[in-house]
């Protein structure tokens, strides 16, 4: 199994000098956590997608291997609601694809008030090429359901499965060979950090639900007070000492300091 650990975003200004050293222009702040972790998810793109040479500018300063998950915009889950979706993704994957082979899964985070609605669905995924890999956030109960799940199988898409305060917020489907995981929030210390146990457990499902030929996403969310990027080199080191194979996070475990806004 290949777990590539990352975070949800890089460009928070609480990171500096908890993370990124005293000075260094936030134009250098990619290329220094692209030489620490394997991968991020961009998750700007969701409230503004980015023009072609913004996704090409991340090609160039990145190097070979990096991936970048991309949040869809929310033009298309929040404002549009999944109806229409050819034109969306249409001109989203035009400007995405500037990331070359850097470009990572797609992930398609619904709104809570969005419920079950599986025709929309289905014309969604269809509308991305079978080159793309996607995933997607449920954040309303009604959406898991077994025709939900045959349709997500149908196309390889990953239902992303999402923690909250250290409590699983979605069923722990499996429905393709590869899979997506967010972690939001933990209860531990600093606030939203998570405590060592609650990864623990995550280590062992991740373990349980996919193969050695797996690859694996994980994307810490929890930004405040550096917590994302202690968790995510504490959970890499975790999942080393189960002899599975994952990507390199090295993040100092014991970066803190004072919390900043939760993004």
């Amino acid at each position: 199994m290949t777990v590539f650990i990352g975070t949800s975003g890089w460009q928070y200004r609480h990171w500096r000098e908890r993370f990124y050293p005293r000075g260094l222009p936030t134009a250098e702040w990619l290329p220094y956590f692209a030489a620490r972790f394997a991968t991020v998810e961009a998750n700007g793109t969701f409230y503004r997608l980015p023009e072609r040479s913004t996704f090409e500018a991340w090609r160039e300063t990145t190097p070979a291997g990096f991936i970048v998950a991309m949040k869809a915009s929310r033009y298309l889950t929040h404002v549009k609601r999944l109806t229409a979706p050819a034109e969306p993704v249409r001109l989203m994957l035009d400007r995405a694809r500037g990331l070359g082979r850097r470009l990572g899964p797609v992930l398609l985070q619904l709104p809570p008030t969005l419920e079950c609605v599986p025709d929309r669905l289905r014309e969604t995924l269809e509308a991305f090429p079978p080159d793309v890999r996607v995933a997607v956030e449920f954040r309303h109960r009604s959406w898991f359901t077994e025709e939900v799940r045959e349709i997500l199988a149908e196309r390889g898409v990953a239902l992303c499965l999402a923690d909250r305060s250290e409590r699983e917020l979605t069923p722990e489907w499996r429905t393709d060979a590869w899979g997506y995981v967010r972690f939001h929030q933990g209860r531990g210390s600093p606030p939203s950090c998570y405590r060592p146990s609650a990864l623990e457990r995550w280590a062992e499902r991740l373990v349980d639900l996919w193969s050695e030929r797996s690859d694996v996403f994980v994307y810490f969310n929890n930004d405040r007070g550096g917590c994302a990027l202690r968790d995510a080199a504490r959970f890499g080191r975790m999942l080393d000492a189960r002899g599975r194979g994952r990507t390199r996070t090295d993040a100092p475990e014991d970066v803190q300091g004072s919390a900043g806004p939760t993004v």
